[in-house]
């Protein structure tokens, strides 16, 4: 494994970020992909004796019983200063906004719900979720430096944002003497390349890690062409931002199992070396062991240049999908439904 300091933070990370958006309880039937503890703890034991030290969860994964998991396999198999763990709040809920529930209250809330279903007294990466585009902004970089300050939260970061976004964020934080985003967690891999047009110029220029999810493009850069899986079968979420563009990321992913097969390695190992070459720590979910150990094994692949240009060139512009084509102001008042730890969930 190889390690890397996550942007302007005292923060040591593993190339690979193992995501942990596929254990919890579901009982509710969201996900049909999602594991029991007894497997995500196996996988966790397995990242942690291949090298990671980087995990990534939520409040809003499986109601909280993500961070549970995770919290409790952790404890029982590391060292709790050698390890790296982030997890993500949500926006305020609508009910919180009514009955006046500001963003530093909120985000004190959320927080301490996190370091409860972990079981730790800290977290090292704190990470906005989404945009919260009806709470003040100066409201939630106070909350987010208040959590640091009492000592809760050691860095924090920001997902799903546009560059412009943090930018402004940061430039507050920095006229306000506030702590600043040290990552962003956006969607990035071969087959969709949008963070490319400003996200990735900011944060080379500002030293800001990039972390981004759906590393593998929920699985489509990890199988040859004509294989399947039940989670690219079943996962909608997965569907909705992929199959508008299936022809022409096809030609993609067919350059990717041609390297891969000359190459002599997965395909999951071609994607996140190219990966790799772009940003410090991809967000990789494991729900087998295979993944994380497939995932573990793209760190030592150098790509030529030749091949990387080969893998870039096909590549055409997208458009926005997933949660960044939905948080907009007007779905945030009248569509989404965030979960503090025990509430309904809806297109995060």
């Amino acid at each position: 494994m190889q390690y890397m300091k996550l942007g302007n933070s005292g923060l040591e990370v593993s190339r690979i970020c193992m995501g942990c958006m596929g254990f919890g309880d579901s009982k509710n039937g969201q996900h049909s992909w999602t594991i029991n503890e007894e497997h995500s703890r196996e996988i966790i034991k397995r990242g942690l004796d291949l090298g990671v030290n980087f995990f990534d969860t939520a409040i809003g994964y499986q109601s909280g019983t993500s961070e549970q998991y995770v919290g409790r396999a952790l404890r029982d198999f590391a060292n709790r200063d050698e390890i790296i763990l982030a997890t993500k709040f949500l926006p305020r809920t609508q009910e919180e906004i009514a009955s006046g529930i500001s963003g530093q209250q909120h985000i004190e809330q959320m927080v301490n719900t996190s370091l409860k279903n972990l079981g730790m007294d800290h977290i090292d990466l704190y990470i906005y979720h989404m945009w919260d585009y009806e709470t003040p902004l100066y409201d939630i970089m106070d909350g987010l430096n208040r959590v640091v300050k009492a000592g809760k939260v050691r860095y924090i970061g920001i997902s799903n944002c546009f560059a412009y976004q943090l930018a402004k964020a940061n430039a507050l934080a920095e006229k306000e003497g506030f702590a600043k985003f040290v990552s962003v967690q956006g969607h990035y891999n071969l087959i969709f390349r949008e963070e490319e047009r400003e996200m990735a110029k900011l944060c080379a220029e500002d030293n800001i890690a990039m972390t981004p999810y759906s590393a593998l493009a929920s699985g489509r850069l990890s199988k040859h062409p004509g294989e399947t899986s039940r989670r690219l079968e079943e996962d909608s979420y997965a569907k909705l931002k992929y199959d508008a563009t299936d022809k022409q990321d096809k030609v993609i992913i067919e350059r990717v199992a041609e390297l891969a097969d000359k190459r002599g390695v997965s395909m999951t190992e071609i994607s996140l070396a190219w990966l790799l070459t772009k940003v410090t720590s991809p967000v990789v979910g494991a729900t087998k062991l295979s993944h994380i150990e497939g995932a573990v094994k793209a760190v030592d692949l150098a790509l030529t240049e030749d091949e990387i240009t080969y893998l870039e060139e096909p590549y055409v512009p997208h458009k926005l999908v997933g949660v960044m084509a939905q948080n907009t102001p007007a779905a945030a008042k009248e569509k989404h439904v965030w979960s503090t730890g025990n509430q309904k969930i809806e297109k995060i």
